[in-house]
């Protein structure tokens, strides 16, 4: 059995998965924002196994490094990382929002956090091959304009939830190369379109599949043997966008993205 953290487990997908991997007999660790949801959701997962909660806001990168140093130091036997947080493309017509650390903030919690929550904790999984990262990314993908990746000209909530999961697409294939033969494997997926979440509710969305729909398609990547960097929608291999395989738009990714955590 595996220890698992998972993020935005308090709700939709993330607290879904939770309950799966927890019956099935793995260690959880359920990450939340809110303390109070999360210490509910925790009591509810011990009754069903073994889990612990950890809050972290992923809008602030300090805490996201601070979340990453507390599991790690807690659990050394980690050997599965689910980045399932995100934040949706808003209600329709709202307007550009910041995270705490000024950063556009679909850009900062949909992919800066999954970036800096794995680099803090890669020690720990390749202490424990085999390993494996999940990346729950979304067959909505939008290639960034490098000159302004946080889209500070013609924001749109819907482009800048794309973007955002692009540059994860992108950036898993590139972790997946550095990764090759250290016994941690790194794969994304879309679990399934317009799921019945508070994510796709808040777009004015009619919901097309439950969160029990996008179940299967995270819990084989985080319970079973499938490769290392690969896209899949739902359980089934399939293609980002084609630009997100491209070397020299991943090359330009890591450099602004260096950038960006440099700030």
């Amino acid at each position: 059995m595996s220890t698992i953290l998972i993020t935005g487990a308090t709700s939709g997908l993330g607290r879904y998965v939770a309950f799966e991997l927890v019956r099935s007999g793995h260690v959880v660790l359920a990450h939340g924002r809110d303390r109070r949801r999360t210490e509910r959701l925790v009591a509810e997962l011990r009754t069903e196994g073994e889990a612990e909660g950890f809050v972290a806001d992923l809008a602030r990168l300090a805490e996201v490094r601070e979340l990453g140093a507390r599991v790690a130091g807690t659990h050394p036997g980690l050997d599965v990382l689910i980045n399932n947080a995100g934040v949706g493309a808003g209600t329709p017509g709202s307007g550009r929002e910041l995270s705490a650390d000024g950063h556009e903030l679909r850009l900062a919690v949909n992919y800066l956090a999954p970036v800096v929550l794995t680099r803090s904790l890669l020690p720990v999984l390749r202490a424990n091959p085999p390993a494996r990262i999940v990346n729950v990314g979304s067959a909505g993908q939008e290639p960034l304009d490098f000159g302004d990746p946080e889209l500070t000209r013609g924001y749109g909530g819907v482009s800048a939830y794309c973007r955002s999961k692009f540059a994860l697409a992108a950036h898993t294939f590139t972790l997946a190369a550095e990764l090759a033969d250290t016994g941690v494997s790194v794969n994304v997926l879309h679990p399934a379109t317009y799921m019945d979440t508070a994510m796709v509710r808040e777009g004015g969305i009619a919901p097309w599949n439950s969160v029990a729909d996008g179940a299967p398609g995270v819990l084989a990547l985080a319970t079973q043997e499938r490769g290392n960097g690969g896209y899949f929608d739902g359980t089934r291999p399939a293609r980002a966008h084609e630009e997100a395989y491209d070397p020299e738009v991943r090359g330009r990714l890591t450099a602004v993205t260096e950038q960006l955590l440099a700030m």
